[in-house]
């Protein structure tokens, strides 16, 4: 073989070695840039539904707030209620034993009264 045979066929192998290196270059590109979209368009929905969870977490956040104010209001009620109920058995003398109503969110380690339970000292 004579070295003009052997640098040709040198050169055709590598120009056949650079192309068969730009294209494996140039479909790992693409694979990357379908990775790039399939990813973005998979944040933005993981956005949308951590914002839909933050809205949600916000209006139970409000609805807590008011039914935290109305259970002091309700729980001041309920003081004056006794308070006028104190007054009424020592004016009158009838008993006025009004056992307490439980309250499982202000004591939750306890539990539940239902009628199912018998007996229940909460």
């Amino acid at each position: 073989m004579s070295t003009d045979e052997h640098k040709r066929k040198r050169m055709i192998s590598n120009r056949e070695s650079a192309r068969r290196s730009r294209k494996k270059k140039q479909e790992r590109l693409e694979e990357l840039i379908s990775e790039a979209a399939r990813l973005k368009s998979e944040n933005a929905q993981v956005e949308m539904h951590a914002n839909l969870l933050m809205e949600r977490y916000s209006k139970v956040e409000m609805e807590n707030e008011v039914l935290r104010a109305e259970m002091v209001q309700l729980a001041e009620r309920l003081k004056s209620a006794n308070m006028y109920l104190s007054l009424f058995e020592v004016v009158s003398g009838v008993d006025m034993d009004i056992e307490e109503i439980p309250d499982p969110f202000l004591r939750p380690w306890l539990p539940v009264c239902t009628s199912q339970i018998n007996q229940c000292n909460c």
